[in-house]
């Protein structure tokens, strides 16, 4: 399988670009808007057949570029079925897959950070969206965030992963590029942490905003497209 990993220095956003080698079947995971035009080059350069624009969950910090994506190359847009965003096409559940070619995606619900997260399994890689970062987690303090639930997906799901699966985080704001399932369980802080003193500690982050915050719920319940008035 093609993987190429993608970043927005804006929000520190990763976007993932997977591919089927011998069909050139695609499909993009967390697209930023303003890496469109980059976004459609790259499969263009690739000779890429774009079939799929996967969010995550329904992003606080930038807006998707799915509904852009899906009008240019026609490709269809999926989320979460918890998420009501009704001008998605494909409203994925636990135990979904998605094909590209001989390639098999499948889909996992991580809720915790919103309700709404996915994660995505491709042969040995986890596409983690906000669930599990490197050396860290999504926070929980808004948008029907829950520490428990979130505790509970990493541990109880995507640590059951094999160890030397690779984790691609949706976001990092340190530089760090991929990690492993072995690696969070044994060097995650937060992960150390018992369920209890876990959701102690992230009820008190006292994180601020995103800063698009309000600019970017409203656009990604419309699949990031800007709605008449």
């Amino acid at each position: 399988m093609i993987i190429r990993q993608l970043f927005d220095p804006e929000t520190s956003t990763y976007s993932y670009l997977l591919a089927d080698e011998t069909t050139r079947e695609a499909l993009l995971i967390d697209p930023v808007i303003e890496q469109l035009e980059r976004d459609l080059r790259l499969l263009d350069e690739l000779g890429c057949k774009l079939l799929y624009s996967l969010d995550t969950h329904v992003h606080a910090d930038h807006i998707t570029a799915s509904g852009s994506l899906r009008n240019q190359t026609g490709c269809q847009t999926a989320l979460s079925h918890h998420a009501g965003v009704g001008c998605a096409d494909i409203a994925l559940k636990e135990g979904d897959s998605l094909s590209l070619g001989n390639s098999e995606i499948r889909v996992m619900e991580t809720p915790g950070h919103t309700p709404t997260c996915l994660c995505f399994v491709a042969g040995n890689h986890v596409f983690t969206g906000d669930s599990l970062l490197i050396r860290g987690c999504g926070r929980t303090d808004f948008q029907q965030g829950n520490a428990g639930n979130l505790y509970d997906a990493i541990t109880q799901r995507l640590f059951t992963l094999p160890d030397d699966t690779l984790v691609r985080p949706g976001h990092d704001y340190h530089g760090m590029l991929v990690s492993t399932i072995a690696e969070e369980k044994k060097f995650n802080p937060r992960l150390k942490l018992d369920k209890a003193a876990f959701i102690q500690f992230m009820a008190n982050l006292n994180l601020p905003s995103p800063n698009k915050i309000h600019e970017a719920l409203p656009a990604n319940l419309a699949c990031g497209e800007k709605q008449e008035s």
